[in-house]
């Protein structure tokens, strides 16, 4: 468990919530927490408000962390497997001086 993980740990525990995060709820609140995040892009390309981008970004992140703590998922392990993965599935293309890549 990293720092972060271990910080939202005892910030729940000391509010009494460990109970209502099961895993199906805290799946559930990561995506409530990202529409919230989307909406600081809809119908615009940029977002006004940063701070707002920041804070529904900390809670979807917040809520991610949680899950992995609760589902005893190693999140270093996992993001580097899901990474490894992803450069096997989207290879990086060969040396090729004509592209604009």
């Amino acid at each position: 468990m990293n720092d972060l993980q271990e910080a939202i740990l005892a910030f729940n525990r000391e509010r009494g919530w460990g109970q209502a995060h099961s895993p199906r709820n805290l799946a559930t609140s990561i995506s409530i927490e990202a529409a919230e995040l989307l909406e600081n892009f809809q119908w615009q390309d940029a977002p006004k408000d940063m701070t707002n981008v920041a804070e529904e970004l900390a809670d979807v992140l917040i809520y991610s962390l949680n899950l992995a703590t609760v589902l005893d998922l190693d999140v270093t392990r996992i993001v580097q497997d899901k990474l490894a993965k992803n450069a096997l599935k989207y290879p990086l293309p060969k040396a090729d001086t004509k592209t604009d890549n």
